[in-house]
Protein backbone atom coordinates (compact mmCIF):
# COMPACT_ATOMS: atom_id res chain seq x y z
CA UNK A 1 0.00 0.00 0.00
CA UNK A 2 1.57 3.45 -0.80
CA UNK A 3 2.88 5.59 2.00
CA UNK A 4 0.44 8.26 1.46
CA UNK A 5 -2.62 6.41 1.50
CA UNK A 6 -1.41 4.83 4.19
CA UNK A 7 -1.25 7.72 6.42
CA UNK A 8 -4.61 9.00 4.71
CA UNK A 9 -5.91 5.91 6.41
CA UNK A 10 -4.78 6.47 9.77
CA UNK A 11 -5.43 9.97 9.89
CA UNK A 12 -8.77 9.50 8.61
CA UNK A 13 -8.76 6.73 11.48
CA UNK A 14 -8.21 8.89 14.24
CA UNK A 15 -10.26 11.88 13.20
CA UNK A 16 -13.19 9.72 12.88
CA UNK A 17 -12.90 8.54 16.26
CA UNK A 18 -13.79 12.12 17.65
CA UNK A 19 -17.36 12.36 15.27
CA UNK A 20 -19.62 9.71 16.87
CA UNK A 21 -22.99 10.88 17.67
CA UNK A 22 -26.28 9.08 19.05
CA UNK A 23 -28.48 10.69 16.52
CA UNK A 24 -27.61 11.74 13.38
CA UNK A 25 -30.77 13.09 11.36
CA UNK A 26 -28.53 12.03 8.04
CA UNK A 27 -25.26 9.68 7.84
CA UNK A 28 -23.84 11.47 4.50
CA UNK A 29 -22.02 14.35 4.54
CA UNK A 30 -24.03 17.03 1.53
CA UNK A 31 -21.49 19.40 0.28
CA UNK A 32 -22.18 22.59 -2.40
CA UNK A 33 -20.62 25.65 -3.85
CA UNK A 34 -17.35 26.84 -6.17
CA UNK A 35 -17.12 24.48 -9.08
CA UNK A 36 -12.80 25.87 -9.12
CA UNK A 37 -13.10 23.93 -5.61
CA UNK A 38 -15.11 21.25 -6.94
CA UNK A 39 -11.92 19.61 -8.30
CA UNK A 40 -9.82 19.54 -4.71
CA UNK A 41 -12.72 18.98 -2.51
CA UNK A 42 -13.67 15.94 -5.17
CA UNK A 43 -10.48 14.37 -4.40
CA UNK A 44 -10.79 14.55 -0.69
CA UNK A 45 -14.56 13.50 -1.35
CA UNK A 46 -13.47 10.22 -2.57
CA UNK A 47 -10.14 9.45 0.25
CA UNK A 48 -12.47 10.44 2.76
CA UNK A 49 -15.21 7.49 1.49
CA UNK A 50 -12.29 5.09 0.53
CA UNK A 51 -10.56 5.60 3.89
CA UNK A 52 -13.36 5.50 6.46
CA UNK A 53 -16.31 3.76 7.84
CA UNK A 54 -18.65 6.94 6.31
CA UNK A 55 -20.26 7.22 2.76
CA UNK A 56 -18.96 8.94 0.02
CA UNK A 57 -20.41 12.53 1.02
CA UNK A 58 -22.16 14.14 -2.09
CA UNK A 59 -20.84 17.28 -3.76
CA UNK A 60 -22.48 19.37 -6.18
CA UNK A 61 -20.96 22.16 -8.44
CA UNK A 62 -23.51 25.31 -7.88
CA UNK A 63 -21.10 28.20 -8.22
CA UNK A 64 -19.60 29.95 -5.30
CA UNK A 65 -22.76 32.29 -4.83
CA UNK A 66 -24.97 29.68 -5.41
CA UNK A 67 -23.84 27.28 -3.10
CA UNK A 68 -23.59 29.98 0.08
CA UNK A 69 -27.09 30.39 -0.96
CA UNK A 70 -28.22 27.37 -0.20
CA UNK A 71 -25.64 27.12 2.99
CA UNK A 72 -27.37 29.82 4.88
CA UNK A 73 -30.45 28.62 3.88
CA UNK A 74 -30.73 26.90 7.89
CA UNK A 75 -29.63 24.17 9.66
CA UNK A 76 -31.43 21.07 9.83
CA UNK A 77 -30.52 17.78 7.21
CA UNK A 78 -32.13 19.33 4.14
CA UNK A 79 -29.31 21.77 4.12
CA UNK A 80 -25.78 21.29 3.10
CA UNK A 81 -22.90 21.17 5.70
CA UNK A 82 -20.11 22.53 3.72
CA UNK A 83 -19.74 24.87 1.24
CA UNK A 84 -16.55 25.45 -1.01
CA UNK A 85 -15.81 29.18 -2.67
CA UNK A 86 -13.38 30.66 -4.74
CA UNK A 87 -13.56 34.02 -3.27
CA UNK A 88 -14.52 34.79 0.28
CA UNK A 89 -18.30 35.13 1.84
CA UNK A 90 -19.65 38.71 1.63
CA UNK A 91 -21.23 40.47 4.64
CA UNK A 92 -24.33 40.41 2.99
CA UNK A 93 -24.48 37.13 2.94
CA UNK A 94 -22.90 36.28 6.21
CA UNK A 95 -26.06 38.48 7.55
CA UNK A 96 -28.54 36.02 5.63
CA UNK A 97 -26.90 32.95 7.22
CA UNK A 98 -27.05 34.75 10.60
CA UNK A 99 -31.12 35.57 10.10
CA UNK A 100 -31.66 31.99 8.39
CA UNK A 101 -30.29 30.46 12.59
CA UNK A 102 -27.10 29.78 10.97
CA UNK A 103 -25.28 31.40 13.60
CA UNK A 104 -21.94 29.42 13.99
CA UNK A 105 -19.52 29.09 11.04
CA UNK A 106 -16.02 28.23 10.95
CA UNK A 107 -13.89 29.30 7.51
CA UNK A 108 -11.33 27.51 6.05
CA UNK A 109 -8.73 28.81 3.57
CA UNK A 110 -6.89 25.92 1.49
CA UNK A 111 -4.56 27.61 -1.29
CA UNK A 112 -4.66 30.28 -4.31
CA UNK A 113 -5.45 30.14 -7.52
CA UNK A 114 -5.24 32.44 -10.70
CA UNK A 115 -7.86 33.13 -12.69
CA UNK A 116 -7.03 31.83 -16.30
CA UNK A 117 -7.80 33.41 -19.71
CA UNK A 118 -6.96 30.73 -22.02
CA UNK A 119 -6.99 29.98 -25.95
CA UNK A 120 -6.48 27.83 -28.46
CA UNK A 121 -2.91 25.94 -28.62
CA UNK A 122 -3.13 26.51 -32.35
CA UNK A 123 -3.19 30.61 -31.53
CA UNK A 124 -0.40 32.56 -31.27
CA UNK A 125 0.86 33.84 -27.68
CA UNK A 126 -1.14 36.67 -26.40
CA UNK A 127 -0.38 39.14 -23.84
CA UNK A 128 -3.29 41.59 -22.32
CA UNK A 129 -3.00 44.09 -19.63
CA UNK A 130 -5.78 43.99 -16.83
CA UNK A 131 -6.88 47.67 -18.54
CA UNK A 132 -7.14 46.22 -21.85
CA UNK A 133 -9.26 43.37 -20.35
CA UNK A 134 -11.55 45.86 -18.53
CA UNK A 135 -11.93 47.68 -21.82
CA UNK A 136 -13.06 44.15 -23.88
CA UNK A 137 -15.73 42.88 -21.62
CA UNK A 138 -17.18 46.47 -19.77
CA UNK A 139 -20.66 47.55 -21.16
CA UNK A 140 -19.63 50.74 -21.50
CA UNK A 141 -16.00 52.71 -21.79
CA UNK A 142 -14.79 56.21 -21.44
CA UNK A 143 -15.01 58.68 -24.35
CA UNK A 144 -14.34 62.35 -24.01
CA UNK A 145 -15.32 62.32 -20.34
CA UNK A 146 -18.72 60.24 -20.50
CA UNK A 147 -19.14 56.44 -20.95
CA UNK A 148 -20.51 55.48 -23.76
CA UNK A 149 -21.37 51.84 -25.18
CA UNK A 150 -18.53 49.56 -25.74
CA UNK A 151 -17.67 50.21 -29.23
CA UNK A 152 -15.03 47.35 -29.94
CA UNK A 153 -15.82 44.51 -31.45
CA UNK A 154 -12.24 43.15 -32.27
CA UNK A 155 -9.22 43.36 -29.70
CA UNK A 156 -6.94 45.39 -32.54
CA UNK A 157 -10.18 47.92 -31.60
CA UNK A 158 -8.56 48.73 -28.54
CA UNK A 159 -5.05 48.48 -29.11
CA UNK A 160 -3.39 48.18 -32.79
CA UNK A 161 -1.06 45.92 -31.22
CA UNK A 162 -3.65 42.77 -30.13
CA UNK A 163 -4.52 40.67 -32.46
CA UNK A 164 -6.90 41.44 -35.23
CA UNK A 165 -9.67 39.39 -34.09
CA UNK A 166 -13.06 39.31 -32.95
CA UNK A 167 -13.21 39.62 -29.04
CA UNK A 168 -15.53 36.40 -27.62
CA UNK A 169 -14.94 35.27 -24.37
CA UNK A 170 -16.89 32.38 -22.74
CA UNK A 171 -16.67 33.15 -19.27
CA UNK A 172 -18.71 32.10 -15.85
CA UNK A 173 -21.92 33.55 -14.50
CA UNK A 174 -23.00 36.15 -11.78
CA UNK A 175 -23.44 33.35 -9.55
CA UNK A 176 -19.68 31.53 -9.72
CA UNK A 177 -16.93 33.12 -7.33
CA UNK A 178 -14.42 33.33 -10.31
CA UNK A 179 -17.26 35.69 -11.92
CA UNK A 180 -16.70 37.88 -8.60
CA UNK A 181 -13.32 37.77 -8.69
CA UNK A 182 -12.70 38.37 -12.68
CA UNK A 183 -14.75 41.34 -11.76
CA UNK A 184 -12.78 42.75 -8.66
CA UNK A 185 -9.37 42.05 -9.79
CA UNK A 186 -9.35 42.61 -13.50
CA UNK A 187 -12.03 45.20 -13.77
CA UNK A 188 -12.71 47.27 -10.59
CA UNK A 189 -9.13 46.98 -9.95
CA UNK A 190 -8.35 49.32 -13.10
CA UNK A 191 -10.97 50.90 -13.76
CA UNK A 192 -9.91 54.15 -12.45
CA UNK A 193 -6.78 53.67 -14.05
CA UNK A 194 -8.65 53.10 -17.66
CA UNK A 195 -10.40 56.49 -17.61
CA UNK A 196 -13.61 55.37 -15.47
CA UNK A 197 -14.94 57.53 -12.72
CA UNK A 198 -14.72 54.78 -10.01
CA UNK A 199 -14.45 51.19 -9.61
CA UNK A 200 -16.52 49.53 -12.58
CA UNK A 201 -17.62 45.98 -12.94
CA UNK A 202 -20.59 46.15 -15.35
CA UNK A 203 -20.05 42.85 -18.10
CA UNK A 204 -21.47 43.82 -21.33
CA UNK A 205 -24.14 41.90 -22.86
CA UNK A 206 -24.10 42.26 -26.54
CA UNK A 207 -22.29 38.43 -27.45
CA UNK A 208 -18.85 39.40 -26.81
CA UNK A 209 -18.72 38.08 -23.37
CA UNK A 210 -20.83 34.79 -23.13
CA UNK A 211 -21.94 33.44 -19.72
CA UNK A 212 -21.22 29.72 -20.35
CA UNK A 213 -22.32 28.37 -16.77
CA UNK A 214 -20.39 26.78 -13.88
CA UNK A 215 -19.11 23.61 -15.89
CA UNK A 216 -15.08 25.25 -16.72
CA UNK A 217 -14.72 21.61 -18.60
CA UNK A 218 -17.49 22.85 -21.08
CA UNK A 219 -15.64 26.18 -21.56
CA UNK A 220 -12.38 24.14 -22.21
CA UNK A 221 -13.94 22.15 -24.77
CA UNK A 222 -15.57 25.03 -26.23
CA UNK A 223 -12.24 27.01 -26.89
CA UNK A 224 -10.55 23.68 -28.23
CA UNK A 225 -12.70 23.68 -30.72
CA UNK A 226 -13.28 27.79 -31.54
CA UNK A 227 -9.86 29.26 -32.21
CA UNK A 228 -11.30 32.80 -31.82
CA UNK A 229 -12.69 32.45 -28.12
CA UNK A 230 -11.28 32.88 -24.81
CA UNK A 231 -12.09 31.24 -22.01
CA UNK A 232 -11.74 32.28 -18.26
CA UNK A 233 -11.45 29.55 -15.28
CA UNK A 234 -9.19 28.62 -12.61
CA UNK A 235 -5.92 27.59 -12.79
CA UNK A 236 -6.39 23.98 -12.50
CA UNK A 237 -8.16 23.39 -15.64
CA UNK A 238 -5.43 25.12 -17.96
CA UNK A 239 -3.19 22.77 -15.47
CA UNK A 240 -5.36 19.70 -16.92
CA UNK A 241 -5.65 20.72 -20.36
CA UNK A 242 -2.21 21.98 -21.20
CA UNK A 243 -2.04 19.99 -24.19
CA UNK A 244 -4.62 21.65 -26.08
CA UNK A 245 -4.83 25.47 -24.89
CA UNK A 246 -2.73 27.66 -23.39
CA UNK A 247 -3.12 30.98 -21.09
CA UNK A 248 -2.59 34.19 -22.13
CA UNK A 249 -0.09 36.23 -20.41
CA UNK A 250 -1.33 39.30 -18.22
CA UNK A 251 0.98 42.44 -17.69
CA UNK A 252 3.46 40.06 -19.48
CA UNK A 253 3.65 38.08 -16.43
CA UNK A 254 2.05 33.94 -17.62
CA UNK A 255 0.04 32.50 -14.60
CA UNK A 256 2.17 29.53 -13.49
CA UNK A 257 2.42 28.01 -9.26
CA UNK A 258 5.04 30.24 -9.21
CA UNK A 259 3.70 33.39 -10.13
CA UNK A 260 0.39 32.77 -8.20
CA UNK A 261 1.85 31.93 -5.09
CA UNK A 262 4.16 34.75 -5.03
CA UNK A 263 1.26 36.93 -6.29
CA UNK A 264 3.01 38.42 -9.25
CA UNK A 265 0.26 37.30 -11.37
CA UNK A 266 -2.39 40.01 -11.41
CA UNK A 267 -5.51 37.92 -11.39
CA UNK A 268 -5.29 35.52 -8.14
CA UNK A 269 -7.20 34.65 -5.36
CA UNK A 270 -7.83 32.47 -2.28
CA UNK A 271 -10.08 29.37 -2.14
CA UNK A 272 -12.05 28.71 0.93
CA UNK A 273 -14.51 26.31 2.30
CA UNK A 274 -17.24 27.18 5.44
CA UNK A 275 -18.38 24.53 7.84
CA UNK A 276 -21.82 24.81 9.55
CA UNK A 277 -20.91 23.89 13.50
CA UNK A 278 -24.28 22.85 14.30
CA UNK A 279 -23.88 19.81 12.17
CA UNK A 280 -21.27 18.69 13.77
CA UNK A 281 -22.30 15.44 15.63
CA UNK A 282 -26.06 15.43 16.07
CA UNK A 283 -27.24 16.83 12.26
CA UNK A 284 -24.27 14.75 9.94
CA UNK A 285 -21.85 12.06 10.84
CA UNK A 286 -18.00 12.44 9.50
CA UNK A 287 -17.79 16.47 9.09
CA UNK A 288 -15.29 16.58 11.45
CA UNK A 289 -13.29 13.51 9.73
CA UNK A 290 -13.41 15.25 6.48
CA UNK A 291 -12.81 18.68 7.66
CA UNK A 292 -9.32 17.36 9.71
CA UNK A 293 -8.09 15.25 6.22
CA UNK A 294 -8.95 18.47 3.92
CA UNK A 295 -6.95 20.62 6.03
CA UNK A 296 -4.22 18.11 6.87
CA UNK A 297 -0.68 18.85 5.03
CA UNK A 298 -1.56 15.43 3.47
CA UNK A 299 -3.83 17.38 1.37
CA UNK A 300 -3.14 20.89 1.68
CA UNK A 301 0.70 21.32 2.28
CA UNK A 302 3.64 21.60 -0.44
CA UNK A 303 4.18 18.16 -0.92
CA UNK A 304 0.39 17.54 -0.92
CA UNK A 305 -1.74 15.29 -3.09
CA UNK A 306 -4.29 18.09 -3.79
CA UNK A 307 -0.84 19.97 -5.23
CA UNK A 308 -0.98 17.08 -8.38
CA UNK A 309 -4.27 18.35 -9.24
CA UNK A 310 -3.44 22.43 -9.62
CA UNK A 311 -3.92 23.78 -5.75
CA UNK A 312 -1.12 26.45 -5.19
CA UNK A 313 -0.21 25.50 -1.62
CA UNK A 314 -0.05 28.79 1.19
CA UNK A 315 3.00 29.60 2.67
CA UNK A 316 4.13 27.67 5.47
CA UNK A 317 2.89 30.52 8.43
CA UNK A 318 -0.25 30.91 6.81
CA UNK A 319 -1.21 27.75 6.29
CA UNK A 320 -0.46 26.67 9.70
CA UNK A 321 -2.52 29.87 10.83
CA UNK A 322 -5.77 28.31 8.97
CA UNK A 323 -5.52 24.33 10.18
CA UNK A 324 -5.10 26.01 14.08
CA UNK A 325 -8.28 28.09 13.38
CA UNK A 326 -10.12 25.40 11.37
CA UNK A 327 -8.92 22.81 14.28
CA UNK A 328 -10.37 24.83 16.93
CA UNK A 329 -13.33 25.92 15.07
CA UNK A 330 -12.70 29.47 15.42
CA UNK A 331 -16.16 30.96 14.44
CA UNK A 332 -16.68 33.55 12.08
CA UNK A 333 -17.25 36.89 12.67
CA UNK A 334 -18.97 39.65 10.25
CA UNK A 335 -15.59 42.16 11.02
CA UNK A 336 -13.45 39.22 9.29
CA UNK A 337 -15.17 39.45 5.67
CA UNK A 338 -14.78 43.76 5.66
Amino acid sequence: MQTWKKSAIALAALVSASTASVAQERDQIRIVGSSTVYPFASYVVEEFGATTEYPTPTIESTGSGGGIRLFCEGTGAGTPDITNASRRMKPSEFDRCQDNGVKKITEAMIGSDGIVLAQSKANDDFNVTREEILLAVADKVPKNGELVDNPHDNWSDIDSSLPDREIEILGPPTTSGTRDAFEELAMAAVSEEAGYPGEYTDVRSDGAYVDSGENDNLIVKRIQENKAAIGVFGYSFLEENRDSIKALSVNSVEPTTESISKEDYPIARSLWFYIKNAHEGDVVSGVDGYVSLFMDDLMIGPNGLLVGEGLIPLNGETRSKWQERVANRVELKRSDLK
